[in-house]
């Protein structure tokens, strides 16, 4: 188990290298100069340079790479080129809001997921099963930046129901919820349905039903306990995810969380903030998987034993 844990703490560290390294000359090498959007166009060429090099700026590029190296060791993710703030202490006014939608998201997810994916697996090949398949592939074909402006036209200026914008109370929470979470269900409900026929298979669940157990008792205490593995990667995944990749539900819902704030500094050219926040968002990605493979232990006690 613990030669487990190292295994996978020393390739996610090998991986968040990689990140910071492709961040680093990506954010670099791109069109565009944080002096001059801070400055504006019409500075003079003194001023820039001045800043340029109060900023570190001027400097060859592999010395601000072995120094943003440097600061990283030390804990110190700088200070925001465009708030003139720490980076850390905006990356944790945003984090909250951000695990606050994805668990929203991932929570409705599951719970229409899980129960339409067992129940169209019960009824493989009748009207339900086409029925919660036809929706699958409808959510998942459905982009988040067309359900989000329908789903405000509809509840929030129609019906008046919810914010229209913004972070103002649990109202607020849920079309970005909503507008996440469906795209979600409608693939963990093919992955419910796809495991649970899987295990229907078996041999033990033919002797569950030949010592006289229902079909409601197969279903739910012996196929879908024994098809969690798969599930459970992809809830894992979908979670990680979440954490950066809900940078256009964010953006139509002006929700204050980190897509947003990466979408604001990219476009300020904001190199620290830039870096830091893909870091956070790919350290989050990580911990996540890691911490599902090791669920896995727990799920299925054959993996310990393996």
């Amino acid at each position: 188990m613990v030669e487990r844990v190292l295994t996978r703490l020393g390739s996610a560290a090998l991986v968040v290298l990689g990140v910071c390294t492709l961040v680093f000359l990506l954010i670099h090498l791109v069109p565009g100069d944080p002096v001059a959007v801070m400055l504006g166009e019409g500075a003079r060429p003194a001023d820039q340079a001045a800043l340029r090099a109060s900023l570190g700026l001027d400097r060859p590029l592999g010395v601000q790479y072995l120094e943003y190296l440097t600061r990283l060791a030390r804990l110190d993710l700088g200070t925001s080129l465009h708030a003139q703030r720490p980076v850390a202490d905006l990356l944790a006014e945003r984090i909250g809001p951000t695990l606050e939608l994805a668990i929203a998201a991932l929570a409705l997810a599951i719970l229409i997921a899980i129960p339409l994916g067992v129940v169209a697996a019960q009824h493989q090949g009748g009207a339900i099963d086409r029925g919660a398949m036809g929706f699958s592939m409808l959510g998942a074909a459905i982009p988040n930046f067309w359900l989000g402006p329908i789903l405000i036209l509809v509840f929030s200026l129609w019906l008046g129901w919810t914010p229209v914008s913004g972070r103002e109370g649990v109202a607020s929470l849920v079309l970005p919820a909503i507008t996440l979470g469906t795209g979600l269900a409608a693939i963990l409900a093919r992955m419910v349905r796809s495991s649970v026929l899987e295990v229907l298979g078996e041999d033990y669940i033919r002797t569950a039903r030949a010592k006289g157990l229902g079909p409601t008792a197969v279903l739910w205490r012996h196929a879908l306990r024994n098809a969690w593995l798969p599930i459970l990667t992809l809830i894992g995944m979908q979670f990680g995810a979440l954490l950066g990749g809900a940078v256009v539900t964010e953006t139509v819902f002006a929700w204050p969380g980190l897509g947003s704030l990466l979408i604001e500094a990219i476009q300020t050219r904001d190199y620290p903030l830039v870096q830091a926040a893909v870091l956070l968002i790919s350290l989050s990605y990580l911990l996540v998987n890691t911490a599902t493979d090791l669920l896995y232990v727990a799920v299925d006690p054959r993996i310990r034993v393996g």
